[in-house]
């Protein structure tokens, strides 16, 4: 579904993404590991075209390369930045409505199916965005992007500074949206969550990949999580 080859981007005069080639399969889950600024975000913006880049970067079998973010948008790739990117002056529900996209037919996702996913969200669905808690914010975030009805979604740092019970609620988030034959790019620094539910493994070090494999065969590689993982 979506593949990466060759691809490189720059920060002014500094050369961050070198070479990344990986690919993604229609339904599966695959993460993309490393440690802090070695090129995960980067790659994520680069695909969404927030940053430009040299290589190819093909979607559905169509080259996505140098388009615009909002093209990206409408050919069906998601995106929750790790800055939990929401409306704060909006309400939950607004914040939903804002995410669907003009379409005819059924849809994968309802605001009815969120609130009945997160019901801490249905509670609070006329509280305005910016007084939720951290993992509410989190929740929203990804379900608003899940509004838009995308083929592919790329997620960064789900769980970054949220408590355990919310982790193992993202973990079955993500889990749900790949059985409705939803593609994810999760890029994620907890292994323990990678590797529960990733199909395969990408690990990523200075701008380029530099192991692939599934977690099986991760756990088992002693030497790539003491160089590329482990702090």
């Amino acid at each position: 579904m979506l593949e990466v080859k060759d691809l490189n981007a720059w920060y002014g005069k500094s050369h961050i993404l070198r070479g990344v080639n990986f690919e993604v399969g229609e339904g599966e889950i695959v993460s993309l590991l490393g440690r802090n600024g070695v090129g995960r975000s980067t790659t994520v913006k680069t695909i969404m075209g927030e940053v430009e880049p040299s290589g190819s970067i093909t979607f559905k079998g169509q080259q996505i390369a140098g388009k615009k973010s909002y093209e990206i948008a409408k050919l069906g790739i998601g995106c929750v930045p790790e800055n939990r990117d929401i409306f704060p002056g909006l309400t939950v529900r607004q914040n939903l409505l804002l995410g669907m996209k003009s379409r005819k037919g059924s849809a994968r996702w309802s605001i009815e199916e969120m609130f009945r996913m997160f019901p801490n969200l249905g509670e609070r669905a006329d509280v305005a965005g910016g007084v939720l808690s951290g993992g509410e914010q989190q929740m929203l975030c990804m379900c608003r992007t899940l509004m838009g009805d995308p083929e592919l979604i790329m997620i960064d740092e789900p769980t970054e500074g949220l408590a355990p019970k919310v982790v193992e609620q993202v973990g079955e988030l993500l889990q749900e949206i790949a059985s409705r034959g939803v593609a994810i790019l999760l890029v994620e620094q907890k292994l323990t969550i990678a590797l529960r539910i990733s199909h395969r493994l990408y690990v990523m070090g200075h701008g380029q990949i530099v192991y692939e494999g599934t977690p099986d065969s991760l756990l088992k590689a002693d030497d790539v999580r003491r160089e590329w993982l482990e702090v």
